[in-house]
């Protein structure tokens, strides 16, 4: 027997439940189907746990500077690993059982707890269930991606999904895959006293297109582990361990954590009997605005459409696409400006446009380092931000940073190039001192200067 609704969301993570927001507003007529582990990549394996992780491995390694404070007996401290991971995943629950009562729960007998596969454009099997919708949302998800060549060390490699479980930290690991993820939980483990060596076969870490704040974040970074770039990191056993080889170097480990990226969770939908062409990667070609697949009544949302794998990113698809799901005619949302955030010490991002993109074309760039007062108090003074405007308006582009702190700035700056703002806009706005911002003031300061030509009031003093 069919079940005929207005709209099935299949997937109940971050995407799908911010869908079913927009759903229910409209219609209590939907199903929600996830056969998989409840309660969003995000609380369970990704931003929260890694966050805790971190936050352990950043108090730790804090110890170091207390000789030139003055606190005495630093050197004495320990780590208990094993109680540190217990805390990590004790917080993790938490923040689990945070969205199991406060989002799934809600969904009562709208969730349906099998995977679901389409038959037609508007059929979905999930189990023994027939589902008949008008419209269909993909909110899948991701899985983190392990390459072919290396599966055969499976019972040796650690991802987001299964670090968080070690009871206890292994004495070397391998981080293969510098992005975000990557340096996040190889300067934590470091931190906390494993022995770690990162690879990445591109020249450059954390998503960093800006060569001069890839070249400090690599020798930062570079610090507490060493980095090798540039070349595939070949793995075979040599014994009871593992030899990681690139570019001539090798080192031996107990384990690798691979954080290469992840693959979007599509095979088992049998997209193509719902009439959807697919790229070379398995992905459906979609509208980014309206989140609409071709002129089929299924839309995309999240980690599904392999674009950009982030919470407010995967919030926001879910928004629009569950508007446009109980809505007629679709509408075209805005995308926000782009921002990624590697949560590192110093803290790694990119906001708006990347230099690769507007470096070919008249934008003024100002930079500044952090040696400022709040920065030096902190004893974290190394870093840099580099920020691109138009060169005719100075209208707000792009910025990347390696900073203390970097995660409020790159808000400020996200916002700023969100709401369309020039650097004389920004610059009209209060600095306290002192503060890290600061820094970010010096680097618009420079800018304004090359347009003060262009706009001669004094563009820190707005007019009444």
């Amino acid at each position: 027997m069919e079940k005929n609704v207005d709209v099935a969301i299949v997937g109940a993570g971050s995407a799908g439940l911010h869908a079913t927001t927009e759903v229910r507003r409209v219609t209590d007529n939907f199903v929600v189907i996830d056969g998989g582990t409840l309660g969003t990549t995000c609380a369970r394996v990704g931003c929260m746990p890694s966050k805790v992780l971190l936050q352990i491995a950043d108090d730790f390694h804090r110890r170091h500077s207390f000789d030139a404070e003055g606190i005495v007996g630093g050197a004495e401290l320990t780590l208990d690993a094993e109680h540190a991971m217990d805390h990590v995943r004790s917080l993790r629950d938490r923040f689990v059982s945070s969205v199991m009562d406060n989002s799934i729960d809600a969904l009562g007998d709208k969730l349906i707890r099998e995977f679901a596969e389409f038959c037609e454009p508007d059929l979905l099997i999930a189990g023994d269930h027939r589902i008949r919708a008008e419209k269909v949302i993909i909110a899948t998800g991701s899985t983190p991606t392990i390459p072919k060549p290396w599966r055969r060390f499976s019972d040796r490699i650690e991802t987001t999904d299964s670090i968080f479980e070690l009871t206890t930290l292994p004495a070397r690991i391998a981080v293969l895959g510098l992005g975000a993820i990557g340096l996040e939980l190889g300067q934590a483990l470091s931190r906390m006293g494993v022995d770690v060596a990162g690879f990445d076969a591109l020249d450059r870490i954390g998503g960093i297109e800006d060569p001069e704040v890839n070249r400090l974040a690599i020798d930062l970074l570079g610090r507490e582990m060493p980095l090798h770039l540039g070349a595939m990191a070949e793995i075979e056993e040599e014994g009871k361990d593992l030899l990681v080889t690139a570019d001539g170097t090798s080192t031996i480990v107990d384990k690798l954590l691979v954080c290469v990226g992840r693959t979007p969770n599509l095979a088992g939908l049998n997209l193509r009997r719902a009439g959807v062409a697919l790229d070379d990667d398995g992905v459906p070609h979609f509208d980014p605005e309206t989140r609409q697949i071709a002129d089929l009544p299924i839309f995309i949302a999240g980690d599904a459409d392999d674009e950009r794998a982030l919470l407010h990113e995967a919030s926001h698809e879910g928004r629009a696409a569950g508007y446009n799901a109980v809505h007629e005619p679709v509408e075209r949302f805005r995308r926000q400006a782009p921002l990624t955030i590697a949560f590192t010490d110093p803290n790694i991002c990119a906001v708006g446009e990347t230099w690769e993109q507007v470096k070919n074309r008249d934008v003024i760039t100002g930079e500044a380092r952090f040696d400022t007062g709040r920065a030096i108090v902190m004893l974290k003074d190394e870093g840099l931000i580099r920020v691109y405007a138009d060169g005719s308006d100075g209208k707000l582009l792009g910025a990347a940073l390696v900073a203390p702190r970097g995660e409020h700035l790159a808000h400020l700056l996200a916002w700023s190039i969100h709401k369309e703002m020039t650097v004389f806009d920004v610059l009209e706005m209060p600095f306290y001192h002192p503060v890290i911002e600061e820094t970010l003031q010096a680097a618009l300061n420079d800018m304004a200067d090359a347009l003060t030509e262009k706009r001669r009031k004094p563009f820190s003093l707005a007019l009444a």
